[in-house]
């Protein structure tokens, strides 16, 4: 009897031994959630490839305009380096701008009376070059308020003679004052919570007085109406050179676009630093002439009408058709490099894919990046791409019902701190669960918007279409404050850390959502908001962007 039990005890022991150790071998093979997780933090803090990205895209390929021969050579950079890390299908896929690219290859302005000193500016892109150096005398231009058609032509013909030939100060100085109360770097953590607290009672937001609006005159034109009129009179006149005021504080310039993308239409335009710009007018005030020389040489790029989106994968297995995406704008304005809007973006993205291919991981879903162009032109890029590959909730292709969901970075160098998704509560459910181990990167969870308005940033593309669009909530750093748009948007701006640490957090969720049984539920057919006409306006106000 005791022989018979020690017996049946070493078989026991025997095939718990083997069971051990087929769990162990399958453990090893199928890693859980958390030693994912766990791999993913130590690859993206211990080995990350991010700044590397950001200085290729900046320092090598910035500045990155939407046509220019500089976002093409950056979008064929990242397909070599996707390849090259393992990623499939990498390519530039071509859309249609319908413009020709522009860039500035020199610029060069100086006072030359009464005091000789150089000039920081920008070039207006989409326009002219001075076609060598030009001299000349300032003059001052200001329009008159809210004209009607009869007193503007009045003043076009008073000064049509006054300005021939000459460097045209177009308007006041703005005034900059002190900021003695500058905004925070980072988002207050308590007030993040109740943001993305799905329970949490909303707090009452202090009402503002309304902006009174001057009453429109009898016969008044209107911005737009202005500026074509301005932009002929100025052509038809001889002006040199136009000059516009940055109107930004410790010489901070942006410089966006002339609004017909046509370099026929306008004269030789910059944008100058606010403190040039007024120490010019104050010597014109004083009464003294004032002498100028530029040296401005742009060039059109006509194979610019055809631009690209940049497009990788990492291939799925089982439910290798259906796709999760992430990805950011890699086209910049001129003035600098565009590092954190957004080559930031586009790295981060990059490097989530990077880390996943590293660790060798198998995705159920195809995850895909894309890199887009045309966003600063109104989101032009990802547009043609979703209309193209999903079509919209009212005109579906048959990819449509195939979309798991699109995260973009898209606010600067700050960490990821919320994720804003179009759907149902949900679906912010599934993506708050997904998040929460990241909990001490700062990350606060996920709330959902039922909005399909198009604007702020590449994601709401897809939400328009009534697609799981995902915005990432970002602290502000300087984004708003300092380098959105301007000429101080440059690789030094980058905080490395947190740009890290952003990687592992989009890394984990894309590949959390690739894993699942299900797609990232939708709303329903009776709950879809109706569709908002209308596209973004082509040339960004100096608004913030908002995670829609």
């Amino acid at each position: 009897m005791k022989k018979t039990t020690t017996l049946k005890t070493a078989v026991v022991l025997l095939l718990l031994q083997s069971i051990f150790l087929q769990t162990a071998v399958f453990a090893q093979q199928t890693p859980a959630a958390n030693d994912i997780n766990a791999q993913i933090r130590k690859e993206a803090m211990e080995n990350s490839q991010v700044m590397r990205t950001i200085h290729y895209f900046t320092d090598v390929y910035g500045p990155r305009l939407t046509g220019s021969p500089n976002l093409k050579a950056a979008g064929e950079w990242a397909v070599k380096q996707m390849s090259e890390w393992g990623m499939e299908n990498a390519k530039l896929e071509p859309w249609n701008f319908g413009h020709p690219g522009w860039v500035n290859e020199r610029a060069s302005g100086f006072i030359t009376a009464p005091v000789q000193d150089s000039l920081v500016f920008e070039v207006l892109a989409w326009t002219p070059g001075t076609n060598g150096v030009v001299k000349g005398e300032a003059v001052q231009l200001i329009l008159p308020d809210r004209p009607t058609q009869n007193e503007l032509n009045a003043f076009f013909a008073e000064n049509k003679n006054k300005v021939r030939g000459k460097m045209v100060f177009l308007g006041k100085p703005a005034p900059v004052p002190v900021n003695f109360e500058p905004p925070a770097k980072r988002i207050d953590d308590e007030n993040l919570r109740r943001r993305f607290d799905p329970n949490a009672t909303p707090q009452p937001q202090p009402q503002q007085p309304p902006r009174q609006q001057p009453q429109p005159r009898p016969g008044q034109l209107n911005f737009g109406q202005i500026s074509d009129q301005l932009d002929k009179f100025l052509l038809d006149s001889g002006v040199a050179v136009r000059i516009n005021d940055a109107g930004r504080e410790h010489g901070q310039i942006r410089a966006f676009n002339n609004r017909s993308f046509d370099v026929s239409k306008v004269v030789p335009t910059i944008v100058l630093r606010n403190e040039d710009y007024g120490r010019v007018f104050r010597l014109l005030g004083n009464g003294s002439a004032v002498s100028l020389e530029f040296d401005i040489r742009n060039r059109t790029i006509p194979e610019g009408t055809t631009s690209y989106n940049t497009i990788g994968e990492i291939v799925g297995t089982d439910k290798k058709d259906e796709v999760i995406m992430l990805g950011g704008h890699l086209d910049s304005w001129h003035a600098a490099t565009g590092a954190t809007d957004n080559a930031v973006g586009c790295a981060i993205m990059m490097e989530a894919a990077r880390i996943l291919t590293t660790l060798n991981l198998k995705p159920r879903r195809t995850i895909r990046v894309a890199l887009w162009s045309g966003e600063e032109q109104g989101l032009l890029g990802s547009q043609a791409y979703v209309e193209k590959h999903f079509g919209s909730f009212e005109a579906p292709t048959a990819n449509y019902e195939k979309f798991g969901g699109y995260f973009n970075i898209d606010s600067g160098t700050g960490r990821a701190r919320g994720l804003s998704v179009f759907g149902s509560p949900e679906t912010a459910s599934v993506l708050r669960e997904i998040v929460a181990p990241f909990a001490d990167y700062g990350i606060a969870g996920a709330i959902n918007t039922r909005s399909r308005s198009l604007g702020g940033s590449d994601h709401t593309s897809f939400n328009q279409a009534g697609l799981p669009g995902i915005g990432v909530q970002q602290d502000p750093i300087e984004y708003f404050t300092h380098t959105w748009h301007t000429n101080i948007d440059t690789y030094e701006r980058i905080v490395e850390d947190d740009v890290k640490k952003s990687a592992a957090i989009i890394a984990a969720a894309v590949y959390q959502l690739a894993m699942r049984d299900e797609l990232l539920p939708r709303l329903k057919r009776e709950e879809m908001p109706a569709l908002l006409t209308g596209a973004p306006a082509p040339t960004p106000a100096p608004t913030p962007r908002r995670n829609n």
